[in-house]
């Protein structure tokens, strides 16, 4: 069974040529004449098309540290950056990413080369030439996350200056882009700091009037100072108490002693007492009453002066980094591999196109020859398709005269 299945296919093999061969110089003609007409077009009518290419690597993130300022401000802090417009690593790509694709870098490509005229365009809309030109540029993210661009064109040099223009305006862009971002940045850092400054001149001047006020300088040493002088006032009077007893045991209450003993008795009472009122706070001493409150009030106040202190330190040190970052313009796309004048084409591909076509047309003529030797048998065995055949070529030739 398989013998039989092989023959037969080689003959039908061998019959498909046998009708070639008999036609062929119509199959001669349907082959070379495409052939040569494809030839000539892609050799001398249709303009070979030239690519440039290049890869730049995104920008890098320039922008200042906030981790100061979100530390303190805690869990808010990290929004911090984009409440003020900040942008990241990857907001900057994508700033690129849009300058590359923008119709404002094209028009200007279309104008600084004349592409209305290199293209021959002769539309009614801008738009339209945009899209043609957008047909040839194209921008792509490789596997390293890099931006890949390229350019066609019937001109390989103008291909490789093309890309060379876009990649000087875009990073031009970017840098105003940046500088602007960074001016509005400094705006708001430089307000924050006036009003910081202000807030801290006001609190500085209110905690100098609390602490002349109240005499309050140094709470912890005052306090210190306080007790120390009040146990060695309660030592002395003690001491002074025992020896005023034995004074009164031995020789009485009417001696010289013991009144001299009692007046220095009453004097250092009359210290503690004051003391313990505050009668002395003008030399330092507080009065134990009201020093919790007025240690409690001192460190609120001294709290928030180092707060105002560290935040007013901060916004200074963000507030000269935008400074820098206003002033700069530097270099943010980093070409690796710049555009180059590629003279090889990229279309059209001529040896496929002829393989393309000399293939088609084998197997045009092929059909052809087989059919006009298949209608040619029916026709002598006198078939119905011979019959409807022989109908359609009259009804061909009829509406032809």
């Amino acid at each position: 069974m398989e013998n039989k299945e092989s023959i037969g296919f080689i003959e039908v093999c061998l019959r498909i040529l046998n009708n070639d061969l008999k036609h062929f110089k119509l199959c001669f003609a349907i082959i070379v004449i495409p052939t040569i007409f494809a030839f000539v077009m892609v050799m001398w009518v249709v303009k070979p098309m030239y690519a440039a290419s290049a890869i730049v690597t995104p920008p890098s993130s320039s922008t200042p540290s906030l981790s100061g300022l979100s530390s303190m401000l805690g869990s808010t802090g990290s929004g911090f950056s984009s409440l003020l417009g900040l942008a990241g690593q990857d907001d900057d790509a994508n700033a690129v990413w849009t300058i590359l694709n923008s119709w404002e870098l094209h028009d200007q490509v279309i104008k600084e080369f004349d592409l209305e005229r290199h293209y021959e365009f002769d539309g009614k809309f801008h738009a339209d030439m945009l899209k043609k030109f957008r047909k040839r540029f194209g921008l792509e993210s490789n596997n390293e996350n890099m931006f890949a661009l390229y350019f066609e064109d019937e001109d390989y040099k103008l291909a490789a200056q093309v890309l060379r223009f876009m990649l000087v305006k875009a990073d031009s862009a970017f840098n105003v882009f940046k500088t602007s971002q960074a001016r509005q940045s400094r705006e708001y850092f430089q307000s924050r700091l006036d009003s910081c400054e202000h807030e801290l001149d006001s609190l500085l001047a209110d905690f100098v009037d609390f602490q002349v006020k109240n005499n309050v300088y140094e709470p912890t040493v005052q306090m210190e100072a306080t007790i120390k002088y009040l146990s060695e006032l309660q030592s002395a009077r003690e001491e002074l108490g025992v020896e005023l007893a034995y004074e009164k045991m031995d020789r009485g209450e009417n001696s010289r002693r013991y009144e001299e003993l009692s007046k220095r008795y009453k004097g250092m009472n009359s210290a503690m007492s004051s003391t313990l009122k505050g009668r002395h706070e003008n030399i330092g001493i507080i009065e134990l009453k009201k020093s919790p409150e007025l240690f409690t009030e001192y460190m609120r106040r001294e709290a928030e002066i180092k707060v105002q202190e560290a935040l007013y330190k901060l916004l200074r040190q963000q507030s000269e980094q935008m400074r820098l970052e206003e002033a700069k313009m530097l270099t943010n796309l980093h070409i690796l591999e710049p555009p180059w004048e590629n003279d090889k084409k990229i279309s059209p591909r001529r040896a496929l196109i002829m393989v393309f076509t000399v293939f088609i047309t084998f197997l045009i003529a092929s059909i052809l020859s087989n059919f006009i030797e298949y209608m040619r048998s029916e026709g002598e065995r006198k078939t119905a398709a011979a019959s409807e055949w022989n109908a359609f070529v009259g009804k061909l030739c009829f509406w032809r005269k």
